[in-house]
């Protein structure tokens, strides 16, 4: 039925482009730690860093880079457990605060601040000294350790300023028992190391917290599946041991081992963890599954297409651990940032040991004053400002199959001035679908339409499954149909049960011919329009839709007008793209007419019709001369060039092929409305940024001058453990408020969209 008058489809078929670009691999823990600060390249000095954090708990279990290779071949790479790093500093800070608690009990000075006397006994007064020489040997060695990484690779940051000051405490401390002149400093050296170590436990809570997305992926994939055998049986394997072509059994309540096809089997599948959407899917045979997905209901039989790294939870986790890696732009400042802030700390160390040196001599004030500036100034807030956020950010987006390939273009889409969509299966569905009715005197359109549905009923073409699922979608009582012929090139021709009423009759049910084809059915047939028909025709041409006629009685009674679908969800995204001021515009190779039609339907600003694949970039270049900033809107394949030129590329509805290198985003569900999110995202993770950067380096403006001792003279003195308290008090806030993104609402109001769950 080459002649149903199918709607334009772009004629798409660009090559795909790999467009490269190049991230600092870093992990977001180790850079947390400020233990690790990535140069270009994967240089030596960022294996040895990394070697080196990971040496902070030899001994103890302590897997740095191993990564997790999961059954089916999920590899972490060199991704931090972080749950490793949390562990270690819970570890030592809890046998270091049980170390600490007999120095401060025996610390003279808290005995007379807190009105008590020790109870002594033999030896008491080397408590002190050999308790506060383990708590620095055992919960200050992992400081240290990271510090000297710092100096080995030059980019001296917060654990070197950590290090000098419990360094600067011990040193003297050590130097009074020996000579025993002056006070020591054992109490709040120990209190110092223990609020370090309960600040990082905390830190690396939040950051596990944060980046559990890969965690929370890996563990969808199950370590066995059900496998069905040439008998019939099914045998138990390994993940890793499914092949391409494997019959797999999923029962309910079972995870999907592999990626496949139903072959049996009526279900509803869960794929909230990797397409966000929380409503469970209807599977049917013939339908895809996703490795990873839960099976709630019936059991399913599913050949397997795709095991180990070729599928789709593969190449999402692939894609996470990429965005988790990449360094944003607000992460490059905060990293010089906190080198700055290290040498403005050693510069007001220096000044203050100069200045109370000269006003009151060297001894257990100027260490206190010098102790005291370096420990305010860490820059250990700051550090943790950026990555917590770009985690939290990471993992929000892919629970809502948003996959961030390329942390500058998320940044920068908070900035868009404009989005450009393309059209064929993107803001529409990419398929024919009935978009207007229209029937002679005496015939309704439910009429027409069974009539058609029915004659249609046994045609494969994708004309007949429009027209059939339209009448499906209005509830209509399709007739029997029989005598069904295939006329080429033409139509069909098919005998149904029609109502005689129609046709002058006395009102009941005749078998009668009828015949559903285009303009060439007509000819042959010398069948012609009526007025209504014809006017409807002349309507639907101008609007570039292909029409379809029912003729009954040797007289056209019926027509439709098919055209590419446009989905619902294409509304709202227009609609609320343009509530946050962006310009929408639309790519595509159909006609004028088409385009204008699809335009003017869904209110969009601007289009560009009958534009080739090839040439499609170039409507990206022009907008960006414009001084446009751009985002493009495709599928990942055909619009490659287009995705590589704009400033943020995303490709929609990629969810069984998530390796688009074209894009800097995936979205896997088809949605158009995922934009919106993406969008709403990236400016509420920035401002985020901000605040935390704000707080983290706001603070150290007032803090660090009174810790010098600037309000001395007012009687006003900030100890170095209560600025350890405070330091570790910032680093709670900028954590607590990173984790308020999670609040967010970043999906338009009132859409299916918004019952995704977070």
């Amino acid at each position: 039925m080459a002649d149903h008058q199918a709607a334009h489809e772009d004629d798409e078929h660009a090559s795909h482009a790999h467009h490269e670009r190049r991230t600092d691999r870093a992990c977001p823990g180790c850079r947390v730690c400020e233990c690790y600060r990535p140069t270009r390249g994967g240089t030596d000095a960022e294996r040895t860093a990394h070697a080196a954090h990971g040496a902070t708990d030899a001994g103890e279990g302590h897997d740095h880079g191993g990564g997790q290779d999961h059954d089916g071949g999920h590899d972490h790479g060199a991704m931090v457990d972080h749950s490793d790093h949390e562990a270690m500093f819970r570890r030592r800070f809890v046998v270091s605060l049980a170390l600490a608690i007999p120095v401060l009990y025996y610390s003279a000075s808290l005995q007379s601040w807190l009105g008590f006397t020790a109870v002594s006994v033999p030896g008491s007064e080397f408590v002190a000294p050999v308790f506060g020489v383990l708590v620095f040997a055992y919960g200050g060695i992992p400081f240290l350790r990271m510090g000297a990484v710092e100096v080995r690779n030059r980019e001296p940051g917060m654990m070197l300023l950590i290090s000098l000051a419990i360094t600067v405490s011990f040193v003297y401390s050590l130097g009074v028992v020996v000579s025993g002149v002056g006070e020591p400093f054992f109490w709040e050296l120990v209190t110092l190391i223990v609020i370090f170590l309960l600040g990082h436990w905390i830190e690396m809570r939040s950051v596990r917290r944060a980046s559990g997305a890969l965690d929370e992926l890996a563990d969808l994939m199950p370590d066995t599946a059900e496998r069905v055998t040439e008998a019939g049986e099914t045998e138990e394997v390994a993940v890793a041991d499914l092949a391409a072509g494997d019959l797999v059994l999923v029962r309910p309540g079972a995870n999907v081992p592999a990626d496949g096809v139903v072959e049996e089997g009526e279900s509803k599948v869960n794929e909230a963890l990797v397409t966000g959407e929380s409503a469970p899917v209807e599977k049917t045979p013939g339908d895809e599954v996703i490795g990873g997905t839960t099976n709630r209901s019936g059991s399913l039989r599913v050949r397997v297409t795709a095991t180990g790294e070729e599928t789709t939870l593969s190449g999402i986790m692939r894609l996470v651990e990429e965005a988790q890696r990449s360094r944003s732009r607000t992460q490059v400042l905060a990293d010089r940032a906190a080198g700055w802030l290290f040498y403005g700390a050693l510069g007001a160390a220096v000044v203050t040991a100069v200045a109370w040196t000269v006003a009151v001599g060297f001894g257990l004030t100027v260490v206190e004053r010098v102790v005291a500036v370096l420990v305010i100034a860490c820059p250990h807030a700051l550090g943790l400002a950026v990555p917590l956020v770009v985690a939290i950010n990471t993992s929000l987006a892919a629970r809502n199959g948003m996959l961030v390939r390329d942390r500058i273009a998320m940044e920068e889409a908070r900035n868009l001035d404009i989005v450009v969509f393309d059209k064929t299966g993107t803001l529409t569905k990419g398929e024919q679908g009935v978009v207007d009715v229209a029937t002679t005197d005496g015939w309704s359109e439910d009429d027409a339409l069974r009539l058609m549905a029915a004659a249609e009923g046994d045609s494969e073409h994708m004309i007949a499954a429009a027209i059939r699922e339209h009448a499906a979608e209005r509830g209509l009582d399709v007739p029997d149909a029989s005598g069904f012929e295939a006329l080429e090139g033409r139509g069909v021709r098919a005998t149904v049960e029609a109502d005689t009423a129609l046709v002058g009759g006395d009102g009941g049910t005749a078998e009668e011919t009828v015949y559903v084809g285009g303009p060439n059915l007509l000819r042959e047939m010398d069948v012609d329009r009526s007025e209504v028909i014809e006017s409807f025709t002349e309507e639907m041409g101008s609007l570039g839709r292909g029409v379809v006629y029912l003729v009954h009685g040797e007289r056209v009674v019926g027509a439709v007008a098919l055209a590419d679908v446009v989905r619902e969800e294409s509304r709202e995204a227009v609609d609320a793209l343009h509530a946050m001021g962006i310009e929408v515009a639309m790519l595509t190779g159909d006609s004028e007419a088409v385009a204008r039609a699809v335009a003017d339907d869904l209110g969009i600003d601007t289009y560009f019709a009958e534009v080739l694949p090839e040439d499609k970039d170039e409507k990206i270049v022009e907008l960006q001369r414009a001084g446009r900033l751009v985002a493009m809107v495709g599928d990942g394949v055909n619009d490659a060039p287009a995705l590589t030129r704009a400033d943020v590329g995303i490709a929609i509805g990629s969810g069984t092929d998530v390796a688009v290198e074209s894009a800097d985003v995936v979205l896997v569900e088809n949605d158009p409305r995922d934009v919106v999110a993406l969008v709403r995202l990236s400016k509420r993770s920035y401002r985020k940024m901000q605040e935390n950067l704000v707080w983290a380096a706001g603070y150290n403006v007032f803090a660090v001058p009174l810790a010098a001792g600037i309000l001395a003279p007012l009687g006003i003195l900030l100890s170095p453990a209560l600025g350890a308290v405070l330091m570790s008090a910032s680093t709670v806030i900028v954590a607590v408020n990173a984790q308020l993104l999670r609040r967010a609402d970043i999906r338009p109001q009132g859409g299916a969209l918004s019952g995704r769950g977070d």
